[in-house]
C-alpha cells in the first residue's frame, strides 16, 4: 500500500548523474585519471607509464617517512602519493579535470607527487607564528610534511593563506623597527609580536612623528614622559585630534597589513591621552593595554622615574595614612599586582576577601557577578579607607584601569562558557589551576 501524497523518486538518468556527482569523494588525482581516459587524453602508452611510476613513487615515498619493508608503510606511502598528486594538480588548474588530464599526460606522475611535495615544504618555510621569539622553533620538516601529505587542499589553502599573512606581518614589523634603528635580534630576544610592534610604530607617527627620525623606539618610561607632555599641552589649548599615519617609504606591498591596525590604535589614542586615566595603569606590565605595544625594558628610566614619585612624595605636608589592620589581614603580604586586583575584584563581586582564587572560586565569582552585578565602589571605597596612603592613588588606578579594560569580558552573556572571562582571570588576577 502506498500513500497517494508521497512523490515517487526522480529515478531519471540526469537525476542519478547530480546524486552520484554530489557525493563524489575521490580524490582529485582518480578523478582527473577516469577524465583521461573517457575524453582520450589519457592512452594506453601513457597509462603503461603511470602504472609503473606509481609503485616506485610509492617506495620513495615510504622510504622517506619510515621504511619500504612493511604493508601498513607502503599502504600509507600511497595515500600520501595519490594526495601529493592531486594538491598540486588542484592548485595548478584550479580544479579544471581537463587540465589535469593533460598535466598527467605531459608529465610523469612523480613530478607530479614532487610537485605537491615542493608546495608543501613551501608552506611549512613560512612562519608559523608572528612572535619573533619563536624564530627557530618550528617542528622538524619531516613531521610537518607527514601530516600535511595527507591533508585537504582547502587545509592547505587555509594555512597558506594563514601563513602568508604572518610573514607579511613580520616583514612589516623587521621594516618599521629597522627605522627607528631597532634589529630583529633585540625583537627576537624580547619575544616581541609583529601586531605589536606595527601598533607602536604607528601610535608613534600618531604621538611624536619626529621619533621616527631620532631612531627612538619607546620604552614604558619614555612613552610615560611623552604622553604625559602631551596631556599638558591638551590642557593648555585646543589641541587637534591625533591620527595614527603611515611612515613615507613604507613598501607597497607592506601597507595593507600596516593599514589594518590603524583603526585600533586610533581606538586608543583618546584613552591614552585622557588625563584621567593613570598612565601607570595602562603601561602596567601585565595590563591589556601594555599587551597590545611593544615597549623596551629600561630598568634604569623606571627606576629615576620611581624616584621622583617618591620625592613629589617627601614634598607633601602631612605624612601618608598607614595601613589598617583590616589591609594587613586582607593583603596578608601579598601586594604584587595580581593579588591585589583579585582581592578588590572579591570585594566588588561580594565574595569573600582573597588575593587567590582556585579555578572554581573563579567560575563562581564570574557567575555571582553575571547574576548580580560588579560594585567597583566598594572597592575604591576599601582602598581609601585602609591602604597605605603613599600607595593609594596608584592602588585606585591600578583598580578602575582594570575595570574598564576587563568589566565587558566578565559581564558578557556571550561568553557562555566563561571561556574568555576565566582567561582574563588567570592573565591579570592570582587564579591556581
Amino acid at each position: 500500500m502506498t500513500l497517494p501524497d508521497t512523490p515517487s523518486p526522480d529515478t531519471s538518468p540526469a537525476a542519478a548523474a547530480s546524486a552520484l556527482q554530489l557525493h563524489d569523494a575521490r580524490p582529485f588525482f582518480e578523478k582527473a585519471l577516469v577524465y583521461g581516459v573517457q575524453h582520450g587524453i589519457l592512452g594506453a602508452e601513457r597509462l603503461a607509464a603511470i602504472h609503473a611510476d606509481a609503485p616506485k613513487g610509492m617506495v620513495q615515498i615510504a622510504r622517506y617517512f619510515g621504511t619500504e619493508f612493511l604493508r601498513p608503510e607502503l599502504e600509507k606511502a600511497r595515500d600520501r602519493m595519490v594526495n601529493l598528486i592531486s594538491l598540486y594538480l588542484l592548485e595548478t588548474t584550479g580544479g579544471d579535470l581537463a587540465q589535469a588530464a593533460v598535466s598527467l599526460r605531459d608529465h610523469s606522475l612523480l613530478s607530479r607527487s614532487k610537485g605537491g611535495s615542493d608546495m608543501l615544504r613551501r608552506l611549512i618555510a613560512l612562519p608559523e607564528s608572528s612572535n619573533f621569539g619563536m624564530a627557530g622553533y618550528a617542528d622538524a620538516e619531516t613531521a610537518l610534511l607527514a601530516a600535511w601529505s595527507l591533508r585537504s587542499h582547502a587545509e592547505y589553502r587555509a594555512e597558506w593563506a594563514r601563513r602568508s599573512e604572518i610573514a607579511q606581518a613580520l616583514r612589516a614589523a623587521e621594516w618599521l623597527a629597522e627605522q627607528y634603528d631597532l634589529d630583529t635580534d633585540e625583537l627576537e630576544a624580547a619575544g616581541a609580536d609583529a601586531e605589536a610592534v606595527i601598533r607602536t610604530a604607528l601610535l608613534m607617527q600618531a604621538i611624536a612623528p619626529g621619533a621616527l627620525a631620532e631612531g627612538d623606539w619607546p620604552s614604558a618610561a619614555a612613552l610615560d614622559r611623552r604622553v604625559t607632555a602631551l596631556r599638558k599641552k591638551a590642557r593648555a589649548a585646543a589641541a587637534k585630534p591625533l591620527v595614527p599615519t603611515l611612515p613615507n617609504g613604507l613598501p607597497a606591498e607592506l601597507r595593507s597589513v600596516v593599514q589594518a591596525h590603524r583603526e585600533a590604535v586610533q581606538a586608543d589614542l583618546p584613552r591614552l591621552l585622557d588625563p584621567k586615566v593613570a598612565l601607570r595603569t595602562l603601561l602596567r606590565p601585565l595590563g591589556a593595554f601594555r599587551a597590545r605595544y611593544f615597549l623596551l625594558d629600561d630598568p634604569l628610566a623606571e627606576v629615576d622615574q620611581l624616584h621622583r614619585s617618591l620625592d613629589a612624595l617627601d614634598e607633601t605636608d602631612e605624612p601618608p595614612q598607614p595601613a589598617s589592620k583590616t589591609w594587613m589581614r586582607a593583603v596578608d603580604g601579598h601586594d604584587d599586582e595580581p593579588s591585589l586586583l583579585t582581592l578588590f575584584l572579591c570585594l566588588a563581586a561580594g565574595v569573600p576577601k582573597k588575593t587567590l582564587l582556585t579555578e572554581k572560586a573563579a567560575a563562581s565569582l564570574v557567575r555571582k557577578a553575571r547574576k548580580s552585578g560588579l560594585q567597583p565602589e566598594l572597592a575604591a571605597d576599601f582602598i581609601r579607607s585602609h591602604a597605605p596612603g603613599v600607595h593609594q592613588p596608584d592602588y585606585l588606578a591600578l583598580w578602575n584601569g582594570f575595570v574598564q579594560d576587563a568589566q565587558a569580558t566578565l559581564l558578557s552573556d556571550r561568553d557562555y562558557q566563561m571561556h574568555d572571562a576565566l582567561a582574563l582571570l588567570r592573565r591579570e588576577c592570582n587564579v591556581q589551576g
